[in-house]
């Protein structure tokens, strides 16, 4: 029998971008990666406009995103205008707006290179000693936990494994520190890629819970730097916040390989709980 192609996954399929008449591009934004009702997560946005960028670079790869949220953005068809900047032989930019049925919603200027899996040559970023995957909190409700992460879309397509030592809030144990760790991965066994970071740069709960401080934290502003191809495996992902006053909170995010390689980082400014 004739091989056939295997499907994409739903992280490939969801986040595509194609060309239309015009020569424009468009997205069918999937409602499997929100995280409030109507509300896509913030990350899977930026994949979304990582491929816009793509599609007009000769570069392969995203390195540095500077996303602006001006308003929620829901499912449906999106288009995505690309703006080509200045393009050399090792990077390139462009700046991208996605807009919905209302109007744009998310404004971004990318940087497109070509990343390797090499060495750093130096590094300050080592990972924490995190708990095992297997000894971390499963993502639902076993029975053990007061407080578990909410049953939307997002929670279904990442598998999120909590570390117990950052997420006693889970077990109605909040703590003082705004300090959220955990292990992920796409839950239908795809490997992690610079695209899938843009993902986990957004993907665990707002630091905030870790004090008890409960809700959802949109964001405004989110930058992430990918800093080199990812390992397969799970990925740990380790956010802190810096302040959390005056209705706004911070986040700095790291993310490790399955080696222990720091693959990217970001920062970025959300409304805090109400």
């Amino acid at each position: 029998m004739p091989q056939t192609d295997p499907a994409p996954s739903a992280f490939d399929a969801d986040t595509a971008v194609t060309r239309v008449e015009g020569g424009g591009l468009a997205a069918d934004l999937d409602d499997g990666w929100d995280v409030a009702p109507g509300i896509l997560n913030g990350g899977y946005l930026l994949a979304v406009v990582a491929r816009a960028a793509l599609a007009e670079s000769p570069h392969p790869h995203p390195v540095a995103l500077s996303a602006s949220f001006l308003r929620a953005t829901p499912p449906g068809r999106a288009a995505l205008a690309v703006t080509p900047g200045p393009a050399g032989r090792t990077l390139a930019h462009s700046s991208v707006v996605l807009s919905g049925d209302g109007g744009p919603s998310l404004t971004a200027q990318v940087t497109t290179a070509t990343l390797t899996d090499a060495a750093p040559d130096w590094s300050a970023t080592p990972p924490p000693a995190a708990t095992p995957v297997a000894d971390c909190l499963p993502p639902g409700d076993d029975g053990t936990l007061v407080h578990p992460m909410p049953e939307v879309g997002l929670r279904t397509r990442v598998h999120t494994r909590l570390d117990p030592e950052t997420a006693g809030w889970a077990l109605g144990r909040p703590g003082t520190e705004p300090r959220m760790r955990g292990w992920v991965r796409l839950a239908d066994g795809r490997e992690p890629d610079p695209l899938a970071l843009l993902l986990f740069a957004d993907v665990l709960p707002p630091t905030s819970w870790a004090t008890g401080r409960f809700g959802w934290a949109p964001t405004v502003q989110l930058q992430v730097l990918v800093r080199a191809l990812p390992a397969p495996g799970w990925c740990l992902v380790e956010a802190r916040a810096g302040e959390v006053a005056g209705g706004w909170l911070d986040e700095d995010y790291r993310i490790w390989d399955s080696t222990g390689r720091l693959v990217a980082q970001s920062r970025q400014l959300a409304r805090a709980p109400r």
